[in-house]
């Protein structure tokens, strides 16, 4: 079955390409893997890009995220390392589950790029209505070996309701939460409650938007493992970044 969008006519008449950010894991004190972030050739940012794409080309554009940011990572990833490849994708763009994976799958294989090694982050800010559609993606990419996720974790449209009824293997707690942390006692409540639910469905927690070691310590004492942000390194275009800052050995064990 052909997927809905996919004729020549809702082509792109605009260029871009992908920036990556790495995503630090505290316990193995590694890269665990890196996000593909959209941006302009010239260095425009997301929004920017985003806001070119009219509503004929957004499965058009959502396949070329895929296949760039996949032929991009089978470039830059070192060969050898067990390194993710966390790609954003929109719900409302995808209209069978199945079909518009050809192109994932096609590239994967082209790039020699393993599926395992992908996660798709769905976010929270893009409102489904159509939930039994969302979950018919989740169950396909689950099959077809893909990881998901849900971005943006307590900032978006379903919250407590889209985690139950999805369960996908990660989240990634908004940096709405994250922001100021450490001297939020609220914010510690609500993120050790979140910690604790996914815990509890054996999902990964992932912090995102950390900006200082004193929010990395209050998150690590939460027990959560993943994270990205600022603190760690910026996005960088069409690389791998360095590590800016992350915490000693000391600091790990501790």
């Amino acid at each position: 079955m052909a997927c809905k969008g996919c004729s020549s006519s809702s082509g792109l008449d605009f260029d871009f390409s992908m920036a990556f950010q790495p995503i630090y894991d505290a316990v193995a004190e590694r890269v665990w893997g890196y996000e593909a972030l959209v941006r302009g050739t010239s260095g425009e940012g997301a929004a920017e890009i985003l806001s070119k794409v009219s509503p004929e080309q957004k499965y058009r554009f959502d396949q070329d995220c895929r296949v760039k940011a996949i032929e991009l990572a089978a470039r830059l990833f070192p060969v050898g390392e067990d390194l993710m490849l966390s790609i954003n994708f929109m719900p409302n763009a995808v209209y069978e589950p199945a079909a518009c994976l050809r192109a994932t799958l096609q590239a994967a294989k082209r790039y020699s790029f393993p599926t395992s090694s992908i996660m798709f982050e769905f976010t929270e800010n893009e409102e489904v209505s159509d939930t039994a559609h969302l979950m018919n993606i989740i169950t396909e990419y689950r099959r077809q070996g893909f990881t998901t996720a849900i971005d943006d974790f307590g900032a978006g449209h379903a919250g407590l309701g889209l985690l139950v009824d999805f369960q996908p293997d990660l989240i990634k707690i908004d940096m709405k939460l994250v922001r100021g942390v450490d001297s939020s006692a609220a914010r510690r409540i609500v993120i050790a409650g979140i910690v604790a639910m996914s815990r509890d469905l054996d999902l990964v927690v992932l912090a995102e938007g950390i900006e200082t070691e004193a929010e990395f310590l209050a998150l690590r004492a939460a027990g959560i493992r993943l994270f990205q942000g600022y603190w760690f390194a910026k996005p960088a275009f069409e690389e791998l970044p360095q590590l800016q800052a992350g915490p000693s050995p000391a600091i790990v064990a501790s």
